[in-house]
């Protein structure tokens, strides 16, 4: 607990909320200030005691803006939470305080053509469900498909599958309207469109708490999962960009794990041969004939295939790709970390070349190819052999000295963790929004900074 919150009169807080769901178990005041920052061994001592004071369950806006007038009341802390699948601590509490679950507020308000109004909580995989009645699905998905929420998605993501079509969720056009709760003096509700979502857009819930979103949607194809196999690591590496270069193949994931990382996949160890390399694919069924011919010039092998029908059922490759391929292969060796990474535009793939065979194990190459400004680029999660602090650091350099950016998920801090840049943007709508910097304090630079 802070000086923040050392005064604070907790009883009367409950009872200032009474008609709220409010919290006070230890145990679950302890899970629901946690995500999965334990990937990271930086971050685990940094953020493993923090817990808050308090959670609130709103079923409403309107219970939302009863929290955050009590809030600005008492000056309390007040970091708003998904379902805490997030991996660099962001719903994490560092000074105590409220945390607002959003969890409970899960109506989907309509679904029309190609777009949705949602509450924060609905979770990702219930919406396709619905969704996918009319044809319509998101746009992009994390691998933590299953549980994650849209609120938390947009408040603390960056892309997933489905980014090989549409970029990252900050990409003007995948986000297209947001209500947003204030922490002013007195309490308000704003509604942004078209650009003006940027302000909020992963932005931690640092100046504003998303109450409802309007959503663009993609087309829903049937959508075959696939695993092939390949003999060395550059023909998989060079499949995947071909793939992504195909654009009458209809994919939506195009995930190239280097050995020895398939053999941390339980599920898939039966499936794909020891020493191999494999690509973890999502294909459209009416794709499939010329993506044969495409692994057949490649020396690819099919070695996993499961039609539409039998995807929406039992193990999917959604939860052994992205941040997934990390919690797997940490199941196996909890030593193991990660890093993020966008190659530059290489088209024949020599820098990926280069980092595999100057690594080795020690950076085990882990490739997602995703769409950029109008590019097709491999992204990188990295899984890594940690020894020390140091080394790590010295791997990140090295990285960057050849041009290839960094995303540091060893930081709590907005900013550090993305383009290292400050968002004076997102800044000034803080300074309006916020301006007693109550919402997810300590994780904002240009915040602390200024």
């Amino acid at each position: 607990m802070t000086a923040t919150t050392q005064n604070i009169d907790w009883d009367e807080i409950c009872n200032e909320l009474s008609e709220l769901e409010v919290i006070r178990d230890r145990t679950q005041l302890s899970k629901l200030s946690q995500d999965y920052y334990h990937f990271s061994p930086i971050l685990q001592p940094l953020l493993q005691d923090k817990t808050a004071d308090l959670v609130v369950r709103p079923v409403n806006e309107a219970e939302v803006l009863k929290v955050a007038k009590v809030c600005v009341q008492y000056k309390i802390p007040l970091t708003v939470r998904g379902a805490g699948t997030g991996n660099y601590g962001q719903c994490v509490p560092l000074e105590g305080g409220i945390i607002l679950d959003l969890s409970k507020m899960n109506k989907i308000n309509w679904i029309k053509t190609g777009l949705t109004s949602v509450e924060p909580g609905v979770k990702l995989a219930a919406f396709d469900k619905q969704a996918r009645e009319q044809g319509w699905e998101l746009r992009m998905v994390p691998s933590t498909y299953r549980t994650a929420t849209i609120g938390g998605f947009i408040g603390g993501g960056s892309g997933g599958i489905g980014s090989i079509n549409y970029g990252q969720l900050r990409d003007r056009g995948n986000l297209q309207a947001v209500r947003v709760v204030t922490l002013e003096d007195e309490p308000q509700v704003l509604e942004l469109r078209g650009d003006d979502v940027q302000k909020v857009n992963h932005a931690y819930g640092t100046n504003g708490i998303i109450t409802a979103l309007e959503i663009p949607l993609a087309p829903a194809y049937p959508w075959a999962e696939l695993i092939v196999t390949f003999d060395d690591f550059m023909s998989s590496a060079r499949f995947g960009q071909a793939l992504g270069n195909s654009d009458g193949i209809i994919n939506k994931l195009i995930c190239i794990c280097a050995s020895p990382i398939p053999s941390y996949f339980a599920a898939f160890r039966e499936v794909i041969p020891e020493g191999k390399h494999c690509a973890l694919l999502i294909i459209a069924e009416p794709s499939l004939e010329p993506f044969q011919d495409l692994v057949r010039e490649f020396n690819g092998e099919v070695c996993y295939q499961k039609s539409s029908k039998e995807a929406n059922k039992g193990t999917t490759v959604i939860e052994y790709t992205w941040n997934h391929t990390t919690l797997h292969a940490r199941s196996v060796d909890p030593s193991l970390t990660y890093l993020q990474a966008l190659f530059p535009l290489d088209p024949d793939l020599k820098l990926i070349e280069h980092c595999y065979h100057h690594f080795g194990d020690e950076v085990m190459l882990h490739l997602e190819f995703l769409r950029t400004q109008g590019q097709m680029l491999p992204a990188a999660l990295q899984v890594v052999r940690f020894t020390t602090e140091e080394r790590l650091n010295e791997i990140i350099r090295y990285h960057e000295d050849k041009g290839i950016l960094i995303f540091n998920p060893h930081t709590y801090i907005l900013e550090d963790g993305g383009m290292k840049t400050i968002n004076l943007e997102q800044l000034e709508f803080k300074k309006q929004v916020d301006p007693h910097g109550l919402l997810n304090p300590g994780k904002m630079r240009a915040w602390l900074e200024q």
